[in-house]
């Protein structure tokens, strides 16, 4: 994983509620266990027509989506399944960060263990991010804030192991290795001394 400690990015905005991750990533997709290529099937009911071809007006093929790297979600976002491979897929695409009032815990999960930052805000700064798509915002994951210019700092709860692995780029099986040497040292104590101890 790539660490994040500040995203700066234009948003693209999709409304909708209750996005689940069988939209996100539709089931015929879960064959693969590879990260890589899922970006292209990323929104596949939605974003193509019966014959593969990618529909106009969908968002994700305009062309102000280009390189943008935060998701802006209606209420809801990742409810449904649990599947590993939809915050695969965002990754994929390049999206970094999601955005919304209420985020599906297994997703949120699942996209904090995969390199994608989950951002639960306020209703009045969603509201503000939901009428303005394509705003440039900044998210500063060291300090927990979502900032857009000319406004008050929107803080997010995110919890310090999910937060030390995104900044640092390291996911659990990351930690518990970067760890191997205080590991053996406690493992290399008798017993008898740790107890006591």
């Amino acid at each position: 994983m790539k660490p994040i400690t500040v995203i700066r990015s234009r948003t693209v905005v999709m409304p909708s509620t209750n996005i689940d991750t069988d939209q996100i990533i539709p089931a015929r997709f879960l064959t693969t266990t590879v990260k890589e290529g899922l970006g292209k099937s990323l929104f596949a009911d939605w974003r193509y027509d019966a014959d593969g071809r990618p529909k106009p007006d969908f968002i994700l093929n305009r062309p102000e989506s280009a390189g943008c790297r935060i998701l802006v979600a209606g209420r809801n976002i990742g409810c449904g399944s649990s599947r590993e491979h939809a915050p695969w897929a965002l990754v994929d695409h390049g999206f970094q960060a999601i955005v919304s009032t209420e985020i599906a815990d297994i997703f949120r999960n699942n996209s904090l263990k995969n390199g994608l930052l989950p951002v639960v805000v306020d209703e009045a700064t969603h509201a503000w991010l939901l009428a303005n798509p394509g705003a440039e915002i900044e998210i500063d994951l060291a300090e927990a804030q979502l900032r857009i210019d000319g406004r008050d700092p929107a803080p997010f709860p995110i919890e310090a192991f999910s937060r030390y692995c995104l900044l640092n780029g390291v996911d659990e099986l990351g930690y518990l290795l970067s760890q191997d040497a205080a590991i053996s040292a406690h493992e290399s104590v008798a017993p008898d001394a740790r107890r006591s101890g």
